[in-house]
């Protein structure tokens, strides 16, 4: 097949933001995490399919697996609002309020 580029589970992309290594991203349409620290306007590697422990809005329980997760730019976290974020995945375990991070499937 001479079309075929990559898997796509890890992409190239320009970092909006300075990102540490494990942090997220969202670089127009796409959210990813850092393989390693990216500075803001260099490319870096970015995972955009598995499964993560990530930054999660403290105050929130993820109380059932399964529930619908959103990216919250602003905030540079993850949570179940989803007023004004993007959709990006779905948590596999239950995390507790307060608690900093939650188990997150990415959607791809």
């Amino acid at each position: 097949m001479r079309n075929f580029v990559q898997d796509g589970d890890t992409v190239s992309l320009t970092a909006p933001y300075d990102v540490a290594s494990g942090d997220a991203a969202k670089v127009g349409g796409i959210i990813g995490i850092a393989v390693n620290t990216v500075a803001s306007g260099a490319v870096g590697q970015f995972k955009t399919k598995g499964v993560f422990d990530v930054a999660k809005v403290s105050a929130q329980a993820w109380a059932t697996v399964g529930l619908d997760i959103y990216w919250d730019d602003t905030a540079k976290k993850f949570t179940t609002v989803s007023t004004n974020n993007t959709l990006i995945g779905k948590n596999v375990a239950t995390a507790a309020n307060p608690s900093a991070t939650g188990r997150l499937r990415l959607n791809g």
